[in-house]
């Protein structure tokens, strides 16, 4: 009696640590939807893709409640596309490694969660963690791309990138305190130069997980430029430290290619 006792205590108060238990049912549907999909081909696949957007977004919903001012509306899909992402970049893995992906991607989904949540209760702040979350949403969404498409399937992986990227800009701006027509400026802006990095990316063909790797560099390079600019740095203080920065990547990888 005395140990169900203590075993009901021990329950009760994990239980009352773990902030919103939906959130833990939200991240295994996910990676459940994503799982699906790694396995899946042609329609199903993209159906696995759609619920993952569709799950996400009103999961998302329903966790961060209503929209609250300075936070902006992007922050309510992020879930939902890095569960697509995820769902994608899955497909690109090895049959083993992708059986060991089921756990971590219920974690790292989660992780997203959670920390969309922090920031909806704190009303701001976690930028390090958020700007994380999307550079890792856009190495795993091209490398899915890249995988479903190929080299050859110019301009479709471009096009959904610039699709998701758009969004994933949006958050960006929204971390950096832009808000309503600003922040969709810069996320336009964001979108753009993305799109042209994954495209001269494409045409290079570069093996393996470079490509996904330095266009996930430019993501986080133009956030970052923005954020210099805005603190008033100088326009060619800011293309010498970046544009130095995107360059010896570029330069590391055409090396790569050609050993």
């Amino acid at each position: 009696m005395a140990g169900r006792l203590t075993r009901r205590r021990a329950a009760t108060a994990i239980r009352e640590r773990i902030e919103r238990p939906e959130a833990i049912g939200l991240a295994v549907l996910l990676a459940i939807v994503a799982a699906a999909g790694w396995l899946a081909t042609g329609p199903i696949l993209a159906v696995a893709v759609a619920l993952a957007l569709a799950i996400g977004g009103f999961g998302a919903i329903y966790l961060l409640g209503p929209a609250q001012q300075g936070l902006g509306l992007g922050r309510y899909l992020t879930t939902a596309l890095a569960a697509a992402a995820l769902t994608l970049f899955g497909r690109s893995l090895p049959g083993g490694v992708v059986l060991l992906l089921g756990p971590v991607a219920a974690v790292l989904l989660w992780s997203v969660i959670w920390l969309e949540m922090r920031v909806a209760r704190s009303g701001g702040g976690f930028r390090l963690g958020i700007d994380l979350v999307l550079v890792g949403i856009v190495f795993a969404a091209w490398a899915g791309l890249l995988n479903l498409f190929g080299p050859a399937g110019w301009p479709s992986p471009v096009i959904l990138l610039a699709a998701g990227g758009f969004v994933l800009g949006l958050r960006s701006a929204e971390a950096r305190g832009r808000s309503s027509g600003q922040a969709a400026f810069e996320a336009l802006l964001h979108t753009l130069a993305l799109a042209e990095i994954a495209a001269a990316l494409l045409l290079l063909r570069l093996p393996g997980a470079i490509g996904p790797a330095l266009v996930a560099l430019g993501f986080y390079t133009w956030s970052g430029a923005a954020d210099a600019l805005a603190e008033g740095t100088g326009g060619w203080a800011v293309l010498r430290e970046f544009g130095i920065l995107a360059l010896l990547g570029l330069a590391l990888a055409l090396f790569i290619h050609s050993a």
